[in-house]
């Protein structure tokens, strides 16, 4: 177990790794509000951060249901054409001026699950939070904040998170059909 005073998974990720008697290069977080990932997308986010020396992250996005855009828990993403995250948001985004889904538009949901370069892992805990790291309770943007890189793979997965005590059961239910419980 990690101590109470990590203040997210990325700080609780680097304390783990500085109990490790071994080192590493990349560490994988998986969160455990998604706990139906598939082996490739692990296989691909660690690929993506060691394909991107620029980056000292990297996650994974999928295409976002509409009837998911205004969920808070469903937390959003938007790339740049070289795959590059521009910005995080718990809201709509990009958010046209209309102020409805437009269902033409390939909007992105974030996945739980990243992949650190484990020196920039080390470093993380001493950067300060950032507002809108504050402002939306989301580790990603203290990385963009401080103008460190984050690569974001586009993957087809079927997002089951699990973000609310209703989630659970239907998670469990989702198990249960695929054999995995």
């Amino acid at each position: 177990m990690t101590s109470e005073s990590c203040r997210n998974g990325t700080e609780r990720c680097n304390e783990a790794l500085q109990k490790l008697e071994k080192k590493y290069d990349v560490v994988v977080n998986i969160q455990g509000d998604e706990p139906l990932i598939e082996p490739e997308i692990i296989d691909g986010v660690v690929k993506a951060l060691q394909a991107a020396p620029d980056a000292v992250f990297s996650t994974a996005v999928t295409s976002l249901k509409p009837e998911d855009a205004n969920d808070p828990n469903r937390v959003k993403c938007v790339v740049d054409n070289h795959g590059y995250a521009i910005y995080f948001s718990r809201g709509m985004i990009p958010f046209n001026k209309s102020g409805k889904v437009n269902p033409q538009f390939p909007y992105l949901l974030h996945l739980g699950i990243q992949s650190y370069d484990a020196k920039f892992l080390k470093i993380y805990p001493d950067l300060q939070p950032t507002p809108l790291q504050l402002e939306e309770d989301l580790e990603q943007l203290k990385v963009l904040e401080n103008g460190y890189r984050m690569k974001v793979i586009k993957v087809d997965h079927e997002a089951h998170g699990v973000d609310t005590p209703e989630d659970v059961g239907k998670i469990e239910s989702l198990m249960r059909e695929r054999n995995l419980s």
